[in-house]
């Protein structure tokens, strides 16, 4: 029995729904307040064979000028639920994919679980964290996620992931992955792109108790702290030390944590806009000297009962998109008309891709063009962009 169509709101552009306040109109827009609404919608699409695009936070995506020729779903919905929480297994915690990614962390830290106080301030909900494995300051979601719970558009059912099933990677995972319908021994190849084959519907995590942090694995926010790299520290100093980092780079969102809406500018933005690369160690021998090499570690945990650090794989390394991009010749401000120019890097980190104010679509896209063929030009390496691009593409 076929439940009843959510109904659809007035169809906003797309540059009221997104971080980089950029892209055109859509045909179609439905917001589900509730699981069923969002199976629905999602099913309703994929019946009639119209292009789907699932959104979140808006803060990971640059979509076209033009628009999105289908239907846009928002995920609104919202709720923190604890099924256990005891000294031995820690704490099992379930969200919806809708929810908020900041307030899970900042609950998290309040109810003293430990293992995503490093991931304060990253803009977006809890469905894109597993999809694109979020990252910063030493942490992964990987470390913690227990279960992903979907829905299978191939398959058409509600299809649950274990941690070691995600196939978990640096900015990746196999949901990812099925955005771009690669065909597989389980997939044709169908043309899931920009919503991926599997539509996150609710993510377990799996914490550990306390109100020390994970260990600190990133030397800036040891440096913060005042503490070596590879101890703990309070998680609560952690978070506040992750939010005044991130602010000092632009990198949280327009409004939050006190900020006057609208004000910074170097807030417009999909956060990093590159990945950092990730290259074979003899590769990495023909960086500069002074260019920035770090472990790669797995990103499959190594305990089940909370956060943890993978092993180092030795034949890996990873630079810095921000290095590259600052050494090729693209200073902090840098835009292809100087200061009149509507997209900018941002003025505080050079990840990020920002709108200062009525930039196009075509203008970002324009400014990511020059910079990665300026570090390709400069260092032989390929950057690839991090937001998922939705009618454009580099």
């Amino acid at each position: 029995m076929s439940l009843p169509a959510p109904s659809p709101t007035t169809a906003p552009l797309l540059a009221d729904l997104t971080t980089l306040r950029v892209g055109g109109p859509v045909d179609a827009y439905v917001e589900a307040t509730t699981e069923a609404e969002l199976l629905d919608a999602v099913r309703a699409a994929d019946d009639a064979g119209r292009p789907l695009l699932v959104l979140g936070g808006g803060s990971n995506v640059l979509v076209s000028d033009e628009g999105f020729a289908g239907v846009v779903v928002r995920d609104r919905r919202s709720g923190i639920t604890v099924q256990a929480e005891d000294t031995c297994g820690g704490a099992s915690v379930t969200a919806p994919a809708g929810q908020d990614w900041d307030e899970l962390v900042q609950a998290a830290v309040e109810n003293g679980w430990v293992g995503v106080e490093a991931l304060s301030g990253i803009p977006g909900t809890v469905g894109a964290a597993p999809v694109q494995n979020i990252g910063a300051y030493g942490q992964e979601v990987s470390g913690v996620i227990a279960t992903v719970r979907t829905w299978d558009r191939l398959e058409a059912r509600v299809r649950t992931f274990a941690v070691g099933e995600l196939q978990f990677g640096y900015r990746t995972s196999l949901l990812k992955r099925s955005m771009r319908g690669v065909p597989t021994a389980d997939d044709p190849g169908a043309p899931w792109y920009p919503t991926p084959r599997y539509v996150v519907l609710e993510v377990g995590f799996q914490l550990r108790l306390g109100t020390l942090s994970a260990p600190v694995a990133y030397a800036e926010l040891a440096r913060r702290l005042g503490v070596e790299v590879g101890t703990r520290a309070p998680s609560a100093d952690v978070r506040a030390a992750v939010l005044e980092l991130r602010a000092g780079k632009g990198m949280l969102l327009d409004g939050a944590h006190g900020a006057e809406p609208g004000a910074d500018h170097d807030r417009w933005s999909a956060g990093s806009f590159f990945t950092n690369p990730v290259l074979p160690a003899d590769a990495a021998d023909h960086l500069p000297q002074d260019a920035p090499r770090y472990p790669v570690r797995s990103a499959t945990p190594e305990t089940s009962t909370g956060p943890s650090l993978g092993a180092i794989d030795p034949t890996l390394v990873k630079t810095s998109a921000a290095w590259l991009i600052e050494h090729a010749g693209f200073g902090k401000g840098f835009g292809l008309a100087g200061d009149r120019s509507p997209a900018r890097l941002s003025t505080k980190h050079t990840l990020a891709l920002t709108n200062r104010g009525g930039a196009t679509a075509d203008d970002v896209v324009a400014l990511a063009r020059e910079v990665r063929d300026g570090v390709r030009q400069a260092y032989g390496i390929d950057l690839e962009p991090e937001p998922v691009l939705v009618g454009v593409s580099l």
